[in-house]
């Protein structure tokens, strides 16, 4: 098990006397964030099957992970990342002893040069969100939540390609808690998963244009989509200046720094938002991110006071490219 389990406290502040706002601390995972848990046992699989290499097409969360678990089990990793990844970013990964590939103006490029690579019999391919496995390992994150509160009655998460939707759901779906209600939050630009839902099977989005670039995938995996409605649930879209005010107050709150893909869940509960309404006992998964740092959070706190908030992300590219993701929660 390359993951930790990872501690679910009170919100020191939102949590009143008849509604707990609960935390569940996936940032505090090796490599920050809580694609560990499925990667690293798609990667363990693999060592396990006697694979020596994994492949994966990923700018930040999804490679770290893989990269570091790789590095766990004394596997040679190959992320392959598109022009957009910061460099900040491909640093971090590299430091794990992976190699590094530039490859394509967009992941999309990146995912097929990947996939090219991993056609050696000796390599596994590791995908950033669409895969059971993946699912399997994230789902050991519901099976710490129950045990740690059992009474959860709405679970919050975000949502980009649906592979954290879809492990929680697994493990619900393992510990027949399917009353549990599912509040599956995006950003405007990135609405995949809404799209979907409306269609009633994935769809394709033109573009992606968030701050949250770590929701930009294009089109999201079918299983949560399909399995959404076994549950009570409601897909809610925020816009770019509540993800930031969620990453802003949750960093002055908790002394933690998330990417905005992470502060659009967060931002239900400090919006106090109509789908928590009627909950006695919210969980919301505080996902994590590679690509965040406090010179920016410290710029939109300021641009946060002022008239024009949502200009101001754009003052930092390094992060916020409508191109660098779209695997999803990368």
């Amino acid at each position: 098990m390359l993951h930790i389990r990872t501690p679910l406290i009170l919100h020191p502040g939102l949590s009143t006397p008849t509604r707990r706002i609960w935390l569940k601390l996936e940032n505090l995972q090796p490599g920050g964030s809580f694609k560990i848990r499925g990667i690293g046992l798609l990667c363990s699989r693999a060592a396990q099957q006697g694979k020596r290499k994994v492949v994966c097409p990923s700018g930040g969360n999804a490679g770290l992970a893989t990269a570091m678990a790789a590095a766990c089990l004394g596997l040679k990793a190959c992320i392959v990342v598109p022009h957009t990844t910061p460099h900040s970013t491909r640093a971090r990964i590299s430091k794990t002893g992976a190699e590094v590939i530039e490859h394509g103006k967009v992941w999309d490029e990146a995912n097929q040069w990947a996939r090219e690579l991993a056609q050696d019999p000796r390599s596994e391919f590791v995908p950033a969100f669409d895969h059971p496995v993946l699912w399997e390992g994230h789902s050991t994150m519901v099976d710490e939540i129950l045990a740690d509160c059992p009474p959860v009655d709405v679970l919050v998460a975000s949502v980009g390609g649906g592979g954290l939707l879809a492990g929680l759901l697994t493990g619900l779906i393992r510990h027949r808690h399917t009353d549990c209600r599912i509040v599956a939050c995006e950003t405007e630009g990135a609405a995949s998963f809404a799209a979907a839902v409306a269609a009633g099977h994935p769809v394709r989005l033109p573009k992606i244009d968030t701050v949250a670039t770590s929701l930009g995938a294009a089109q999201v995996a079918a299983w949560p989509v399909r399995h959404i409605g076994d549950f009570p649930y409601e897909c809610v879209v925020l816009s770019d200046d509540e993800a930031i005010m969620g990453v802003v107050r949750y960093a002055n709150d908790l002394r933690q720094l998330v990417e905005p893909a992470c502060g659009v869940s967060l931002a239900i509960a400090y919006l106090d938002h109509p789908a928590i309404a009627d909950a006695h006992d919210v969980v919301i998964v505080v996902c994590g991110g590679v690509s965040i740092n406090a010179q920016l959070v410290a710029g939109w706190a300021r641009m946060s006071t002022g008239a024009h908030a949502r200009q101001g992300w754009k003052r930092y590219p390094d992060v916020t490219s409508p191109t660098a993701g779209d695997d999803g929660l990368q």
